[in-house]
């Protein structure tokens, strides 16, 4: 019986997570249409929304970069001495192309985010929750979702496409470098050998993973931040289950998106 009870108690938080995940991004949802047709004094703050994606987006522009970049520079390395033994070393930019545009530029750039953004998130809505800010604002008849939720979320989803965009361009940077520097393959091979493999699909099922995975982060951050209780030590350990359960969660969500892709000859 025991044996039984600790995988139907893992299941049940499973399914508490998602489902309150799932309500929580629906309310977003009915919030952001809500204030879409809302008249022009009750809208969000355009301001609001501005500084969260500065916060959470431009701030990660730099660190995206560098390890996108140190990303490239690895892939052409190691794959040159496998691809040179068949005689296939020029097809190094072909390969850093499709796995960085479909695959490691968004879900990297996603893993970076939660770990610079993500935990940020949950443990500011934490600390909120805590200090009873939340009540504040509903005693005031201010909805946390529409004040809170939603600029974080539409922030950390749009930021997230404009990232996935930046390392995919640094990857291809920096195996591009290593390829010239290091392989002997010029620059207009690189790139001619890039343009030639790469399609729009690509680039495009890149993007449809950044959005899903920007929403992903802010969804899961801002449910557990607002689900803190005990304190300050609530708070720590929201934001610690806030960067690991992101991290599953991408990971799966980038294997059911391959998978989908894949039968559908994308």
């Amino acid at each position: 019986m025991r044996l039984l009870i600790a995988p139907a108690a893992a299941v049940r938080r499973f399914l508490e997570l998602v489902g309150g995940v799932g309500c929580l991004l629906w309310d977003t949802a009915v919030a952001v249409r809500r204030w879409l047709a809302a008249p022009r004094g009750r809208r969000l703050g355009w301001q609001n929304l501005w500084a969260q994606m500065d916060r959470v987006g431009v701030r990660s522009i730099p660190i995206v970069s560098l390890v996108m970049f140190c990303i490239g520079a690895i892939l052409a390395l190691q794959m040159a001495p496998t691809l040179d033994e068949v005689g296939f070393l020029s097809r190094v930019p072909d390969i850093i192309s499709i796995a960085v545009f479909r695959e490691l530029g968004p879900l990297v750039s996603a893993i970076v985010l939660t770990g610079f953004a993500g935990a940020s998130i949950a443990a500011e809505m934490g600390t909120m929750v805590v200090s009873e800010e939340i009540e504040a604002l509903e005693a005031s008849a201010i909805s946390p979702i529409r004040f809170l939720v939603v600029p974080r979320i539409l922030a950390t989803t749009v930021m997230m496409v404009c990232l996935a965009v930046v390392g995919d361009l640094m990857g291809i940077l920096g195996g591009l470098i290593v390829s010239q520097g290091a392989l002997g393959i010029g620059y207009s091979q690189y790139l001619t050998h890039t343009f030639d493999i790469l399609k729009l699909r690509d680039f495009l099922t890149g993007l449809v993973k950044a959005g899903v995975f920007g929403m992903l982060i802010s969804g899961l951050a801002c449910y557990l931040g607002l689900g803190v209780s005990g304190g300050a030590q609530g708070v720590g350990v929201a934001t610690t289950r806030t960067v690991v359960l992101t991290i599953v969660a991408l990971i799966a969500t980038d294997l059911l998106f391959t998978a989908a892709f894949f039968a559908l000859g994308l």
